[in-house]
């Protein structure tokens, strides 16, 4: 599920116990996950147009991910994956995530805050050449662009 916020795309989530290891915390890998998903939907919802050139010849090739943690979430944890455009080059863009815990006092808490570096290329697999950003994307990306958010250089 998406929500609608004027300074970032948000996905809600909530954990499942399968995204848990043995000890009951959330297995690092599930934040890249909620990553991709939460890029997916934003193409989905805000740039459809995107999606037909990818099943054309556009490729988003991920170059990097990272993420810091700073809390442990569990089973059942409400979540806000909060998307913003951090970076916007001719033919790369960057991404950053933030993790929020939603309380059910309505407070909030910072979990963790992950990056992601995107290269738009077209052509055939074999032969792949750096493309600039579709305008289209660049386009939906905008009311997104990073600001002095709430959670701007805090880490819980």
């Amino acid at each position: 599920m998406t929500a609608t916020n004027p300074d970032y795309f948000e996905l809600r989530h909530t954990v499942g116990f399968e995204e848990t290891n043995l000890v009951g915390n959330v297995y690092y890998v599930n934040y890249l996950r909620w990553q991709g998903r939460c890029r997916e939907l934003f193409l989905k919802e805000r740039a459809p147009s995107v999606l037909a050139e990818v099943q054309e010849d556009l490729k988003l090739f991920t170059l990097k991910v990272d993420c810091e943690f700073f809390a442990e979430i569990t089973a059942f944890d409400e979540l806000s994956i909060r998307m913003r455009l951090s970076e916007l080059r001719q033919t790369q863009l960057e991404f950053t995530f933030d993790y929020i815990k939603l309380g059910d006092d309505g407070g909030e808490t910072l979990v963790a805050r992950g990056r992601q570096r995107i290269a738009c290329m077209r052509g055939p697999n074999t032969a792949t050449v750096p493309t600039l950003i579709p305008e289209a994307l660049a386009e939906a990306l905008a009311p997104y662009s990073d600001r002095a958010g709430s959670y701007a250089g805090r880490a819980a």
